[in-house]
């Protein structure tokens, strides 16, 4: 498709700035955002209009709603104190294991994929994102003293390689949606910078990809028709890109573990920030 450059420059800006007003309302007002998601199952209509098909697809858009949906459960029970059986299990250690657990499966299965592509070194560099995130639960909370949000101690540096990292993937995998999902991978990753809070990268990575993948469900020649990028792949650039990638992540994995073997890690992951707005 011949799309113009300025036509890439605003729809794409327009979207990071979209998302990033997504993340904001769903941070700051949970319990809108905890219906919100459960309300979005009922747009599943439009998913069979829009033509999701097979059951890949399907799976993909669940296994990112679904969670989502956990969240906003988990947020409410942890903030509020709330009582009784289910509420009480919710504020149990075990809930942000599973969190970890969907973060790791979710990078495992690009990491998988890469290798099948051939893009082995995008393929390791994934392999070692997975070994270097912050331990569930002694990194991880969801706090009670702003919006109950989900806290990940990831740290500046893991940030940006989990960016870097998953674009690179997209760009091989599905080039035609590498614009959209560059997007709301810049979103994700400007929206902690603007906040100056590092730890809010994942509750921020959560919301930009359910509201993207909720998006193309409902309206699947959106992203196609306003920034289709198929032609901006080139195998050549996916093959560097890999390799500068892995190069990277190699001194942060060294890093990452003498932060775990000398202790610095609570100063280092933690940075020892006051939570604020």
């Amino acid at each position: 498709m011949d799309i113009p450059a300025w036509q890439y420059g605003v729809s794409m800006i327009g979207y990071i700035v979209l998302l990033l007003i997504v993340v904001s309302i769903m941070r700051k007002h949970y319990k809108f955002a905890h219906w919100f998601w459960i309300a979005s199952l009922l747009t599943f209509p439009l998913w069979l209009m829009g033509g999701v098909e097979g059951w890949f697809r399907w799976a993909k858009i669940l296994s990112v709603i679904l969670p989502t949906i956990f969240v906003g459960f988990i947020r409410i029970a942890n903030y509020e104190k709330r009582k009784g059986p289910f509420w009480n299990g919710l504020q149990k250690d075990w809930v942000l294991w599973f969190v970890y657990g969907v973060l790791f499966l979710n990078i495992m299965e690009a990491t998988i994929k890469d290798f099948t592509m051939g893009n082995t070194f995008n393929a390791l560099t994934g392999l070692l994102l997975c070994i270097t995130i912050p331990f569930a639960p002694k990194y991880w909370k969801i706090s009670t003293e702003s919006h109950g949000d989900l806290i990940a101690y990831t740290t500046i540096g893991w940030n940006f390689l989990y960016t870097t990292w998953n674009a690179a993937f997209v760009y091989a995998e599905s080039p035609k949606f590498f614009a959209s999902s560059l997007c709301i991978l810049l979103a994700a990753e400007l929206y902690p910078i603007i906040k100056r809070r590092p730890e809010l990268y994942i509750i921020a990575r959560v919301y930009t990809l359910a509201a993207h993948l909720l998006l193309r469900a409902c309206f699947v020649s959106l992203f196609p028709t306003l920034m289709d990028a198929s032609s901006w792949y080139n195998a050549d650039v996916m093959n560097y890109w890999g390799i500068i990638n892995f190069i990277m992540i190699v001194p942060f994995v060294f890093w990452h573990m003498w932060q775990l073997h000398t202790g610095k890690a609570e100063i280092s992951f933690r940075r020892g920030r006051i939570e604020v707005n």
